[in-house]
């Protein structure tokens, strides 16, 4: 059985954000978040020039990879608030 996260971070495998290890950094800040690398999420337009990710569905993006994580941060925590 997988063990999913109650909150869900979702990234494209072609996005800017993956040269970063977003799944290793957030897993391991964040032990209820799960990390999945998809091929593709159907956002190709933003996906081409911006660093982003789905946290719960929501689309969350910077300027370069570190600026989009700190956000992705910011809105785990929201998500997580909403379960505490």
């Amino acid at each position: 059985m997988i063990a999913m996260g109650i909150v869900v971070v979702e990234v494209c495998d072609g996005n800017a954000i993956t040269t970063i290890d977003i799944e290793g950094i957030i897993e391991a800040e964040f032990p209820e978040v799960a990390v999945l690398t998809n091929e593709c999420l159907s956002f190709c337009g933003l996906c081409a020039v911006r660093p982003y990710a789905l946290v719960n569905n929501k689309r969350i993006f910077g300027k370069t990879p570190e600026e989009c994580l700190e956000k992705i941060r910011l809105q785990i925590k929201e998500e997580l608030a909403a379960y505490h």
